[in-house]
């Protein structure tokens, strides 16, 4: 029986990336109930004696106590232990991943291959919607009817989220994996590169910056580092920019407007659009939009912008509170109710966290917390560099991390289910990925 549920939940495990185009319930549940009956599989069958000999488990322990303990000291207590003991749900992914959901090889390839299917599906998805547009209305519709709220910004299948790029660029080079692998594909330099020239055009068309900054990061420490399939990254790039180029000069949403006003605020570039009135006449119309300023213009004048306000209340609190942070959590508390953390955001409301990891754990949790995440990324990558897996294996493995965890970003919250969620699932999958020592069979 306990056999049985064990597959039952590995499949479910199998199937995270897919729950998560649906929102953060599914793969919620799925982690929680799937963790718990993991707690039970190692008590039942006396495995957690091997387990806590393993340096990476107990670090994972250590690191989950440690933000229960700062939360003695947070200014909002309950936010603080509520957070910090439902996140072990987080932490024990990729332990269970490795060693119980998808220690099994033909699982771990079944993975692969619904990671690869998912990506291409969220890439086509995205571009329909991309080229399903007007001056007037902005993206329209999705293959499933979905519809951004947010002029000029697109949605893919994620519904009100604005994460495809988030997505394609985090489980991409996962799914490159499986190109890697499977007998058809391993040789084929020219899929190779159209499959990631498209994620690289995905990242840039749905407007998330870090997306396109961090996968094209990582396409070129492929192309420096996995000899083997150079060519292939290599033409990726080249395809991936001559689309990008067309599309910025033959698609009309890059074209079909003059700016009117550009600030480094929160939706503070003004544009006016135009477009044909109606189908029957040729008079041209227009209207005036908001939308998100240039990357250019946020730098010019950063300590202004929206991230900028939040960096700098983030260092505040933490050089007020340096060694055992604010409280897991208490960002929007302690923005909203001091006054002298309050008056930093003048030109915002509060935001719910720092949106950077980094800083996130280094305002909520102190240098305490912080140097432990810090080791723990560390062993992480030690773990992966040092398993006696092949060379590509860990190269990708160790690119995705790059993506997940490039510091000079704007990230979500670890703490929040479809962030941490899928985070800690790549967490898991990168580290199972490092097991093999054989070429995986697809």
């Amino acid at each position: 029986m306990i056999l049985q549920t064990r597959k039952i939940f590995s499949y479910l495990f199998v199937l995270i990336p897919l729950f998560l185009i649906t929102g953060p319930a599914i793969p919620d549940i799925v982690i929680t109930t799937g963790g718990l009956f993991g707690i039970f599989y190692f008590v039942y069958l006396k495995e957690y004696k091997n387990l806590i000999k393993i340096n990476f488990f107990r670090l994972t322990i250590i690191f989950w106590i440690s933000i229960i303990f700062i939360s003695f000291f947070s200014h909002n207590k309950t936010n603080s232990f509520q957070d910090s003991i439902i996140f072990i749900r987080f932490l024990l992914i990729p332990i269970f991943c490795y060693f119980l959901f998808l220690k099994d090889k033909k699982m771990f390839e079944r993975s692969l291959f619904i990671i690869f299917i998912l990506v291409v599906f969220v890439s086509i998805d995205t571009l329909y919607q991309f080229f399903n547009y007007s001056s007037e209305n902005g993206f329209g519709e999705d293959l499933l009817g979905f519809k951004s709220s947010w002029y000029g910004r697109l949605t893919g299948p994620f519904g009100d989220e604005l994460i495809p790029g988030s997505y394609v660029s985090k489980f991409g080079m996962l799914g490159f994996v499986f190109l890697l692998t499977n007998k058809k594909f391993n040789n084929n330099i020219f899929f190779q590169s159209i499959y990631l020239s498209t994620i690289l055009l995905v990242c840039y068309v749905s407007g998330e910056r870090m997306a396109f900054a961090t996968f094209s990061l990582g396409l070129f420490v492929l192309l420096i580092f996995l000899n083997e399939f150079r060519k292939s990254i290599f033409l990726s790039i080249i395809i991936g920019s001559l689309l990008i180029f067309l599309t910025i000069n033959l698609h009309p949403f890059y074209n079909d407007f003059k700016i009117i006003e550009s600030t480094q605020f929160h939706q503070g570039q003004k544009i006016e659009k135009f477009f044909k009135c109606n189908n029957e006449s040729e008079e041209i119309c227009s209207k005036t939009i908001n939308v998100q300023p240039s990357f250019r213009q946020i730098i010019k004048e950063f300590n202004t912008s929206a991230y900028g306000e939040i960096y700098l209340l983030s260092i505040k609190m933490f050089l007020d509170n340096p060694l055992t942070g604010i409280g897991i959590n208490n960002f929007k508390y302690l923005c909203d109710t001091k006054y002298h953390h309050n008056k930093l955001m003048k030109n915002y409301n509060c935001a719910s966290h720092p949106h950077n990891i980094y800083l996130q754990w280094l305002t909520e949790g102190g240098v305490f917390v912080f140097g432990l995440f810090i080791l723990y990324l560390f062993y992480l990558i030690k773990l992966i560099l040092y398993n006696d897996s092949e060379k590509k294996y860990k190269i990708i493995s160790l690119v995705t991390i790059l993506i997940m965890f490039w510091p000079i970003m704007s990230t979500g919250s670890l703490i929040k289910n479809w962030y941490g969620i899928s985070t800690f699932f790549i967490i898991g999958f990168c580290y199972c990925l490092s097991r093999f020592k054989n070429k995986l069979k697809i």
